[in-house]
């Protein structure tokens, strides 16, 4: 199941994508039911997550009834939407920094004995074909493209084991990467992970959830990103340095998992860093993860 967010009149609103477009789940059931009382869980997907089957079921029904009635009025074009990150409100979102070798050869960094995690603000998100704002302020903008894990069920100290048990489903993130703030000068305490990776609408996830069982191995995705249409990224997540359930369980230590959580697990080689090239006006950028989708958004200046 693909399930996503997109927005109408400001308001955010869950929908499914299926091959007659994207059922708007709140008026499938305000159709099907006869009803105006819509749950509040075909409104935000953090519900909808911390719900697992019971969602699942009654949005397996809807998709289902809405195919029979044949009614077009209840299917969007994916072209007219106006999407939103699938989770636009998360608590937590954990990025990794160097988790493919490659890309750590690549950095100049050497590989760490356990995951080196920083975190983004929510405000950083976008959607699926909303504009990758370049800051008047950065003139090295990198790409990232990393498979991105949704948490299901709650969990803390989570065994490798299990992890997986913990687990939505899957989306793409584009980890936008500001070189010039993420760098300190010589001689700085640490790097500056906050303005390097978390500026204002910088950081493409979607386009949508592919739920956990239409994965089959996540552990052995290919990972492409393209920038006007030549490949510069072509990885697979079975070179990741830390697994995906690795990455569940050093997360969960110390601090709690909630359904609606991401996990960005890192890229693979080829960023724009490593060639000295960056991203510029009107650049268009499709991150692009098998048995998911292509993630697309275009670059756009930021006002001076």
């Amino acid at each position: 199941m693909k399930l996503l967010t997109f927005i109408i009149r400001d308001t955010y609103r869950i929908g499914v994508l299926t091959k007659f477009g994207i059922l708007d789940l709140p008026n499938a059931y305000k159709k099907i039911y006869n009803t105006n009382e819509i749950p509040e869980f075909l409104y935000n997907m953090r519900k909808l997550i911390a719900l697992e089957e019971f969602s699942l079921n009654i949005i397996k029904d809807l998709t289902n009834k809405s195919i029979e009635l044949n009614d077009q009025s209840l299917f969007l074009d994916p072209k007219n939407v106006e999407w939103a990150p699938p989770i636009p409100n998360p608590e937590k979102i954990f990025c990794v920094a160097i988790n493919y070798s490659e890309h750590s050869k690549e950095s100049g960094a050497s590989p760490p004995s356990k995951p080196y995690f920083f975190t983004k603000f929510s405000s950083a998100l976008i959607g699926h074909e909303k504009p990758i704002i370049k800051p008047k302020i950065s003139e090295k903008v990198d790409w990232e493209v990393e498979l991105g894990v949704i948490i299901g069920k709650a969990g803390k100290y989570i065994n490798k084991e299990k992890a997986l048990e913990h687990i939505f489903g899957y989306t793409i993130f584009n980890d936008i990467s500001l070189r010039d703030w993420q760098y300190p000068p010589a001689g700085s305490l640490g790097f500056y992970w906050v303005w390097g990776k978390s500026m204002d609408s910088t950081t493409p996830v979607g386009p949508y959830i592919v739920t956990k069982d239409e994965i089959p191995d996540p552990n052995n995705l290919r990972l492409i990103l393209r920038v006007n249409g030549n490949i510069e990224q072509d990885g697979n997540t079975r070179n990741l340095i830390f697994n995906i359930q690795d990455l569940v369980h050093w997360a969960s230590q110390g601090i709690l998992l909630k359904p609606g959580d991401y996990i960005s697990t890192g890229t693979p080689s080829g960023v724009g860093m490593a060639k000295n090239k960056y991203l510029k006006q009107g650049d268009i950028i499709e991150a692009e993860i098998e048995h998911i989708g292509v993630l697309r958004n275009s670059v756009v200046e930021e006002d001076k």
